[in-house]
């Protein structure tokens, strides 16, 4: 049987109401979502009724995106149905390391509180953005970002498709030379031109940050943004390192291909990863666990 693996959702999938109705119907989840009430009164306000343009900050996305990515983990883990290897895209990765038991659940929700603090402080000093490009290759979006100063290539995602960091005055020139040379390129719905030299400083305070906190050895796999690869000993060093570090999704999926997984379950809002999967390898199976329907296919499925 091939091996299964759990993708968390990244930034730019949040959406008000997110999780609301698998706290209702899983007590898994309802149990996941007090006690990080607990740590946070509001927190479930804000995943279940804040709005959109609220829900859009940094340092609220990324408690709320957590706080439903490890509650639906709960659900599934609940139902006996669990990872071989995980991986989480940007602040996914802050869920992965609880499920792998690297930190606990309240000390893993301290860590991505204060990284989307930081984060945020950081954006506000530097006016950026980011914009996906689609329909050119990896070197293609190299080679044009290198003609415009302030944008950099940052997410790796998918065969013709890489996201790029840059100022909100570099980007529209950016956009038009994409264009030119054949390409389309597309504004996304986060607070920031994140994964850059732009987030220098935050990932350096997110560093000492998490100096403060014990890791304990993962219980499974847990692929890095920044390297591509499983996680070695430097866990601390490499996921700071990624705030400020391209994201290498593509080489992550096929390294956890190449290692035996055949089934990839998207744990948290939307389908973005199992979309981008899908690009990189048709031939594997994707679930997507973003509601109860969701969740009852991957119970049927699995």
């Amino acid at each position: 049987m091939d091996k299964i693996a759990f993708v968390f959702s990244g930034q730019g999938a949040q959406y008000p109401g997110m999780g609301k109705e698998i706290m209702e119907s899983y007590p898994a989840a309802k149990d996941v979502f007090e006690r990080l009430e607990a740590k946070r009164p509001g927190l479930m306000r804000l995943c279940f009724d804040s709005t959109k343009e609220e829900l859009m900050e940094t340092r609220n996305t990324q408690p709320a995106m957590f706080a439903v990515e490890t509650a639906t983990a709960a659900v599934l883990d609940s139902m006996g149905i669990k990872a071989d290897a995980v991986a989480g895209f940007s602040l996914g990765e802050m869920a992965a390391l609880v499920y792998s038991g690297v930190v606990t659940l309240e000390e893993g929700f301290e860590l991505v509180s204060e990284r989307g603090r930081l984060m945020q402080a950081e954006a506000e000093k530097h006016k950026a953005a980011m914009s996906a490009v689609l329909k050119l290759s990896a070197e293609q979006v190299e080679a044009l970002a290198s003609k415009v100063e302030g944008v950099y290539p940052v997410n790796y995602n998918c065969p013709g498709q890489v996201v790029v960091s840059g100022t909100v005055e570099a980007l529209p020139g950016f956009e038009a030379l994409v264009k030119e040379n054949g390409g389309r390129a597309m504004r996304l719905s986060v607070g920031g031109g994140f994964h850059s030299p732009f987030m220098k400083d935050a990932a350096a305070l997110f560093g000492k940050e998490l100096e403060k906190h014990q890791f304990s050895t993962p219980s499974l796999p847990i692929y890095s943004n920044a390297t591509g690869a499983v996680y070695g000993s430097d866990m601390k060093a490499t996921l700071s390192r990624q705030i400020d570090s391209p994201v290498r999704w593509e080489m992550i999926v096929r390294a956890m291909i190449e290692s035996g997984i055949g089934t990839f379950i998207e744990i948290g809002p939307g389908s973005t990863l199992t979309g981008l999967i899908r690009k990189i390898d048709s031939s594997v199976r994707t679930f997507n666990a973003a509601d109860r329907n969701g969740i009852e296919a991957i119970r049927e499925g699995l």
